[in-house]
């Protein structure tokens, strides 16, 4: 086989990754926006964001990880050639997205309640309090979002969502700007006043809504719009493997059960996310007790660090799409190959990317020290050195655990997923983390425990990719 015939295919994983891993690049170019502004307006309002966005992101993303298992089944049903399966799986999610959006506004007074607990300063607290209840709020919006971007992507219409993910995003960069440190026009007697931490949440939450609205308007029509749809489309280029559009498998497709097998398989899914998000979380807080300084450069690092790793969240969620579909159409060989290529195509990203933090890392740095007295700044950069070090070290497994994860996802393993996470993340890591803070309660020796946790956790996976049971799985197979 010639070389052009060896990259085919990986170009054609490249085309559905592609905008998924920019999407989410997106993602995190806003978030660094967001707190390179933040930095500059107030060193409490950096030191503030990461918690309170994690905290969110623990019960946010446990709804969010439910609602996009929805674009699973709609995978699984395009590869089985079911375009009645695709929309209805889209529906299963927007009803669900529904109901979790109205849960996290309950959840908003025990989260203060919870940072109240956790003992930071007064007016970090009072930061991280107000961004927490905007943010998780708004959830509403981001799960309604998902369900109709997992509708896209499960079709393999990444594109899509990735220029209305782009246009949202800009969106919030520009509301950054206005509501964090206001306007003023007095030729025209305007004004805006400056509203903080609270005018970044607000924005996350304004362009969030945008996103949902174009998108769920271009999949609402998509089902009552006639004509050649994207869900027909998907099922008849799988012509070979394509079942009448109400059947799968000689059954018909009932919503209700669908709703229960989407939420008996994403159930786990969200599990697995928020345990991540969660034992996290404890990470970061702990740093937060190391002193106010370093706790500033973890929180720079770690924004780095998303910016970094973003893109191979995309991948991650592709790998998933590609696993999916080929799973759905019986084809497990193909599933197994569409993962590697996927994994192959992270870790060279990884290879560049993490040169080049490496190299521009003291430039990097300084974007996040606009609030630092002249007297600290080096100790800022030399700690911020230090952990940009640390973090392209563990970026080679991460990527993998990312990108593996996600392709277990598509074929349905999500319980081991879950599992897996529950056991390296508290009885593993977290009593290394505790004991490390307890005898050296150092920035460095703390962040020496991510490393291990990352490197542990991806021997698991990758043994579970090449070995486990997900084979046998097909979603739609009793539908």
């Amino acid at each position: 086989m010639t070389l052009r015939g060896r990259l085919a295919p990986y170009l054609d994983v490249f085309r559905l990754t592609w905008p998924l891993a920019l999407g989410m690049a997106n993602n995190a170019v806003m978030q660094f926006v967001d707190r390179v502004f933040l930095s500059n307006e107030s060193a409490a309002s950096l030191e503030a964001v990461l918690p309170a966005s994690v905290f969110s992101g623990v019960f946010v993303c446990f709804f969010q990880a439910v609602v996009a298992y929805s674009g699973t089944f709609v995978a699984q049903y395009c590869g089985a050639g079911s375009e009645r399966g695709c929309r209805s799986s889209y529906h299963a999610g927007l009803a669900i997205s529904a109901i979790f959006g109205a849960m996290l506004l309950l959840l908003v007074p025990p989260g203060i309640a919870v940072l109240d607990w956790v003992g930071h300063s007064p007016d970090v607290l009072a930061r991280e309090k107000t961004y927490y209840s905007i943010v998780t709020g708004g959830g509403f919006a981001t799960c309604a979002m998902i369900a109709a971007s997992g509708y896209f992507t499960g079709l393999g219409r990444t594109r899509l969502v990735f220029f209305v993910n782009l246009v949202g995003n800009l969106l919030n960069v520009l509301l950054d700007y206005l509501l964090i440190f206001g306007v003023a026009i007095p030729s025209v007697g305007f004004m805006l006043p400056a509203f903080g931490i609270a005018g970044a949440a607000w924005a996350t939450v304004i362009a969030q809504v945008v996103q949902m609205v174009v998108l769920n308007a271009l999949a609402l029509r998509d089902g009552t719009g006639g004509g050649r749809s994207p869900a027909r489309s998907c099922c008849e280029a799988r012509s070979s493997n394509a079942m009448e559009p109400d059947l799968v498998d000689g059954k018909s497709i009932g919503f209700w059960r669908l709703v229960g097998r989407i939420l008996r398989f994403g159930v786990p899914a969200g599990v697995q996310s928020m345990l991540n998000i969660l034992s996290f979380l404890v990470f970061v807080f702990l740093t937060g007790k190391v002193g106010d300084m370093a706790f500033a450069v973890s929180n720079a690092a770690f924004t780095v660090n998303y910016l970094l790793i973003a893109p191979i969240e995309g991948v991650g969620i592709g790998a998933g799409v590609l696993v999916g579909q080929r799973q759905g159409a019986g084809d497990t060989h193909g599933a197994f190959a569409n993962g590697n290529r996927a994994l192959v195509i992270a870790e060279l990203y990884v290879a560049v990317a993490a040169v080049l933090i490496l190299v521009f890392r003291r430039q990097i740095l300084a974007l996040f020290a606009g609030d630092v007295a002249a007297g600290e700044l080096p100790e800022f950069m030399s700690l911020g050195s230090t952990l940009f070090v640390m973090m392209v070290v563990w970026q080679f497994c991460d990527a993998a655990d990312v990108v593996l994860s996600g392709a277990l996802k598509g074929a349905g393993d999500t319980r081991f997923v879950m599992v897996w996470m529950l056991i390296m993340a508290f009885p593993f890591w977290m009593p290394i983390l505790f004991a490390t803070y307890w005898l050296c309660p150092t920035m460095e020796a703390l962040w020496a425990t991510m490393i291990v946790y990352v490197v542990v956790f991806f021997v698991g996976t990758i043994l579970r990719w090449h070995k486990g049971p997900w084979r046998q799985l097909r979603l739609v197979a009793d539908v």
